[in-house]
C-alpha cells in the first residue's frame, strides 16, 4: 500500500475518533445572554461533559429515552440543557438549585420537586440562572426534566471578559 493511502487512512481514522469523542463525551457551547453573569458572559465558550450524568440516549422517537451508567444531578452543578418553548428555544445554562424530593420556596408558595430516584422518566430539577431576569430557568419555565439535561459544564475554554495578565 502506498504511503499516501496510509496517511489518508490515518487522517480519516483520527477525524472519525475526534468526531465520536466530541459528539458522545464533550461538546463546546457558546453562551448567549448574561443569565449566569458574572460567572459566564455572552460569547464565552464552555466545555460540557456529556457523560457526567451517564451516557444520554435521547431516542428521538426511535428508542425510549435512557441513560447508561446514570448519575444524579447534584445541587450546585452548572448544567447545560435544551429547551423548546414559546419564549426560549435552544441550549441554556443554569445552576441546579433543587433535586427530586426537595421543596422550593416561590412567590406562589412552596413547591415540591417531583421525581423518584429509581425512575428516569419522573426525575425533574429546579434550575436557576444567577440573573433573576433570565427567562431560561425554572422560575419561568417550571421544572426541567432530566431528559432535557445534556451535561455538566466543566470549564470555560474562552472568556471574553478575561483580564490580561500584568
Amino acid at each position: 500500500m502506498g504511503n499516501w493511502l496510509k496517511c489518508v487512512i490515518a487522517f480519516a481514522s483520527a477525524f472519525a475518533l475526534m468526531l465520536a469523542f466530541r459528539t458522545l463525551v464533550f461538546s463546546v457551547h457558546s453562551v448567549s445572554g448574561d443569565g449566569l453573569a458574572p460567572l459566564y458572559h455572552h460569547g464565552d465558550q464552555l466545555l460540557v461533559n456529556r457523560c457526567s450524568y451517564g451516557l444520554r440516549i435521547a431516542g428521538n422517537g426511535l428508542l425510549p429515552y435512557s441513560r447508561l451508567l446514570r448519575q444524579p444531578v447534584k445541587k450546585g452543578d452548572i448544567v447545560a440543557f435544551c429547551i423548546k418553548g414559546d419564549f426560549v428555544n435552544g441550549l441554556c445554562i443554569a445552576r441546579c438549585a433543587a433535586v427530586p424530593g426537595d421543596t422550593v420556596s416561590t412567590l406562589d408558595g412552596p413547591l415540591e420537586v417531583p421525581g423518584l430516584k429509581t425512575c428516569a422518566n419522573a426525575d425533574y430539577y429546579w434550575l436557576e440562572a444567577i440573573n433573576k431576569m433570565n427567562p431560561a430557568d425554572s422560575r419561568h419555565l417550571g421544572f426541567i426534566p432530566e431528559r432535557d439535561i445534556i451535561g455538566r459544564v466543566v470549564t470555560t475554554l474562552y472568556n471574553r471578559h478575561q483580564l490580561p495578565l500584568p
